[in-house]
């Protein structure tokens, strides 16, 4: 890719900063006859890009693209490479009750399109993270989301009472493919009733804008999605990892320590996709989508299968500035349609009535 020319922020900041809004768009690496004319600068300073992914409760993001849990640390960690400010929102490491060390390693191997990993929600606690990265958060204008884990009920509901009303915290996203103890290790993502039960129960416990991460590793997962707004979830991310697995160099064993990891990168987009476009069909919250998200094509096809937002994941451990990049390009992409917002891009490949789950069969028709 074409590299970009970096403005240096204040001198003894440390940062190197990227440009914003107009200016920034003039430095996609583009050639100097395409770059904006000024005219062009303007129009595109006036392109709205915001976007509420918890409307009625509130949670307004400055555009719609988001880095997603696992792959940004607290924000903190990327603030020497990129201006965190521009992103619209950053969903924080997976966050438990209490202290986890994570799973045994290996926990990261590359595969052909991705990767698989399998860190075990490592992380020192919701306390811990409280009192470390929400004093830091507070202070800035892009929104925190915090991703929390649990292995029952009681503790998605205690971490998120925690969690509800601290300054700097903007909202909270269930990974709700964990293990219910409760049930014999049974993930809560694959059974709508305790999907539905999780997602109950926090949102009794907590005033704060409340995602919920489907996972794709159910034959149809309409029925979930359903469940999970009924039960007063704001919007649904979509998705979580795929189960997948890596065999040892010599073929004697699974390579990761846990067994199994999730699988990631452009490889998931797919499956991705077909279940954005699923869910929008059933469901009248918003959807943010996560799966494969690395250029610009991709921010637009999600949003053509119903999402509002989208988050980048395993592309920012090779190009970090992605993130920043996509805002501009899509503002840039709206100039070009002589689009005043990216409204209208949203939901244009969906069926204008509802059709059958890919599970039912319809794929495999002659």
């Amino acid at each position: 890719m074409t590299s970009r020319k970096k403005v240096a922020s204040s001198p003894g900041s440390g940062r190197v900063r990227v440009p914003t809004g107009s200016a920034a768009v003039a430095e996609l690496g583009v050639s100097p006859v395409a770059r904006p004319t000024m005219t062009e600068r303007d129009a595109l300073d006036r392109i709205d890009l915001s976007v509420d992914i918890a409307p009625g409760r509130g949670l307004l993001l400055s555009n719609p693209i988001l880095v997603a849990s696992g792959t940004f640390g607290y924000g903190v960690e990327y603030g020497e490479v990129v201006d965190v400010q521009r992103i619209g929102a950053i969903c924080c490491k997976g966050t438990t009750l209490r202290p986890r060390a994570g799973n045994q390693p290996p926990r990261v191997t590359e595969t052909p399109g991705g990767m698989l990993n399998s860190i075990g929600l490592q992380n020192p606690g919701v306390d811990a993270v409280i009192e470390k990265y929400g004093p830091i958060w507070q202070g800035w204008k892009v929104p925190v989301i915090v991703n929390v884990a649990g292995e029952s009920i009681e503790d998605y509901v205690e971490v998120a009472r925690r969690l509800d009303g601290v300054p700097g915290v903007a909202g909270i996203e269930l990974n709700i493919s964990c293990p219910n103890v409760g049930k014999g290790g049974l993930q809560f993502a694959i059974d709508r009733d305790a999907a539905r039960a999780v997602t109950a129960a926090v949102r009794r416990a907590t005033d704060l804008p409340l995602l919920v991460k489907l996972s794709p590793n159910v034959a149809d997962v309409r029925p979930i999605a359903k469940a999970i707004e009924e039960a007063g979830a704001d919007a649904i991310t979509a998705i979580n990892t795929l189960s997948g697995l890596a065999v040892s160099p010599d073929r004697t064993r699974a390579f990761l320590g846990n067994t199994y990891g999730g699988l990631s990168g452009p490889a998931v987009k797919p499956v991705a996709l077909r279940i954005v476009y699923e869910v929008a069909q059933v469901v009248s919250i918003p959807i943010v989508a996560i799966g494969g998200v690395t250029n610009l094509d991709d921010v637009l096809d999600f949003l053509a299968c119903g999402a509002v937002a989208v988050q980048v994941g395993t592309a920012i451990f090779a190009d970090p500035e992605l993130p920043v990049r996509l805002g501009d390009e899509l503002r840039a992409e709206c100039l070009r349609r002589g689009l005043s917002s990216y409204g209208s891009l949203i939901g244009t490949a969906l069926p204008k009535r509802t059709g059958a789950a890919s599970s039912k069969g319809a794929e495999y028709r002659p």
